[in-house]
């Protein structure tokens, strides 16, 4: 299996990193070949020193088997920064007998080959799909380097539109927070919108891909395993960091509600796990949502500004969440600027 090695360093002196393109070829030519157009995309933004074929060494990630055929990379529940190497989303990797899907991929191109490594650790199977569960960058940024190795990119219709329009601060973030470990991460291109429900077929082996209306984010996926009743649920579900509203309080509450009839017994959220028995693992959203809807609602009666409700709305949940103070002060705005208008 032969791939392509190459030293990328930043254009403003920013530091060197080697990086690879899991081309899996034959012979060196393939290989270059099916390389070169992410070459060209990373001699935008980078210099690319030092080209040569040989074998992938990255470290793989680490995964847990948390049922046959399902395993879960549990991220950091921080913000990203160089001590993490932007590694604070959890991943999933679902093992069919002919191809392999991987969630969630990661927050940056590094992470997104350590996933294609700790996948070729397991199984010689293909990765058939890098499914996206939503567009926040620590979930999406890794998908580069599945695509280079053949999946095909897939994720919820309005995903690629809002990522496009975010991108350059995504990326400006990521190279600010994580350093020379974020050289060659850019945004990957989708392949497959999700619009209602889709299934999946491993090879003996299905996943269900739902697309839902407005929630977390402006664009949410959930899939399920079927064989094992596991729920992967993205950022609509996740334990200890909080809540973060991206989209709509209303939606998101909804959203909640109907996966509570789904026939999923246990759930991976996208923070947090590695799994969690469901639909219990909802209540702890549920109630901060509840929360800072309720306290947002009680301030607009009151006459409150945007920004004194954002300083105090939900205060009492401070106590129950990691990154509270980082993240709860723009979930109160968008909640606000929801509920305004009720």
């Amino acid at each position: 299996m032969i791939d392509v090695l190459v030293m990328l360093c930043g254009l403003d002196g920013g530091g060197c990193a080697t990086r690879a393109v899991p081309a899996g070829a034959t012979t060196c030519a393939e290989a270059r070949a099916a390389a070169a157009p992410r070459l060209v995309a990373w001699e935008r933004a980078a210099r690319v020193e030092g080209v040569r074929c040989g074998a992938m060494d990255a470290p793989a990630m680490e995964f847990e088997e948390v049922a046959p055929g399902l395993f879960v990379h549990r991220g950091a529940v921080a913000l990203a920064d160089a001590a993490n190497g932007g590694d604070i989303g959890n991943t999933v990797i679902v093992v069919g007998a002919e191809a392999v899907a991987v969630i969630d991929p990661g927050g940056s191109r590094v992470l997104g080959e350590a996933v294609v490594a700790a996948v070729r650790g397991l199984t010689d199977r293909p990765i058939r799909f890098a499914i996206l569960t939503h567009g926040h960058p620590d979930h999406v940024l890794g998908a580069t380097a599945l695509a280079d190795a053949g999946a095909e990119v897939v994720a919820p219709a309005g995903l690629a539109e809002g990522l496009a329009l975010r991108a350059t601060p995504y990326l400006e973030q990521g190279a600010r927070q994580v350093g020379a470990a974020f050289l060659g991460s850019e945004v990957p291109e989708v392949d497959r919108d999700v619009t209602d429900m889709e299934v999946l077929d491993l090879g003996g082996r299905e996943i269900e891909l739902r697309a839902w209306p407005v929630a977390h984010s402006g664009a949410d996926l959930t899939v399920l395993d079927r064989a094992t009743g596991t729920l992967v649920a993205g950022d609509v579900v996740v334990e200890g960091h909080l809540p973060t509203l991206d989209g709509s309080l209303a939606g998101w509450l909804g959203v909640l509600d109907a996966l509570e009839g789904s026939e999923a017994t246990r759930v991976v959220p996208g923070h947090g796990g590695p799994v969690l028995p469901w639909p219990e693992a909802a209540g702890p959203v549920r109630r901060y949502l509840g929360v800072l809807g309720a306290d947002v609602r009680a301030l607009l009666a009151e006459g409150a500004t945007l920004g004194e409700a954002a300083a105090v709305a939900a205060a009492g949940e401070r106590g129950a969440w990691t990154l509270f103070d980082e993240h709860n002060p723009r979930n109160a705005t968008v909640a606000y600027t929801e509920l305004e208008w009720e």
